[in-house]
């Protein structure tokens, strides 16, 4: 599959671009394969469930919090679909319905199946876990420099903690 990422003249471009390439480099190395492998007798018509699950996971990784979120961000993104190898993006009830219609033996072949893709594709095999892990929750709202490691602009909405001159 040949991509061109730039700038056009056309009237409709992607808003997830980031997200086409992944697509595009998931098509090229078969990550979304292992997802074959979850059957279903429920009909067919215009995706398959493999293209249901891939879409479950595409509009999981633009941001929709529901499944119905993605007839307004992703349904109209033809150029996205294209990139995932779709003419477009299912509707969220043919989504939903293809959700509803797995059984347990479907769950577990779909558990079976990401648990393919983590461990071939995934960082966390391939972590050296012997050293520490450091996680730093820092809830105190104190005021830090603008050089300091990825310091963010935060909100508080307590009491600040006003910053000693001596």
């Amino acid at each position: 599959m040949n991509m061109k990422f730039g700038f056009t003249d056309e009237t409709f471009n992607t808003q997830y671009a980031p997200l086409g390439v992944l697509l595009a480099l998931y098509q090229q190395k078969q990550v979304l394969k292992p997802l074959e492998n979850v059957t279903t007798t429920a009909k067919i018509v215009h995706f398959s469930l493999t293209d249901k699950l891939a879409q479950v996971l595409v509009s999981i990784l633009s941001g929709c919090d529901t499944i119905s979120e993605v007839n307004t961000k992703l349904r109209g993104d033809i150029p996205l679909a294209k990139a995932g190898g779709w003419k477009c993006f299912a509707d969220q009830s043919t989504l939903s319905l293809a959700l509803d219609s797995l059984s347990q033996m479907n769950l577990e072949q779909l558990r079976e199946a990401t648990t393919q893709m983590t461990q071939r594709y995934g960082q966390v095999p391939r972590h050296d876990w012997r050293g520490f892990l450091w996680l730093d929750y820092d809830l105190s709202g104190l005021i830090c420099s603008q050089q300091a490691e990825g310091s963010q602009r935060g909100y508080f909405s307590d009491k600040k903690t006003l910053q000693d001159d001596s």
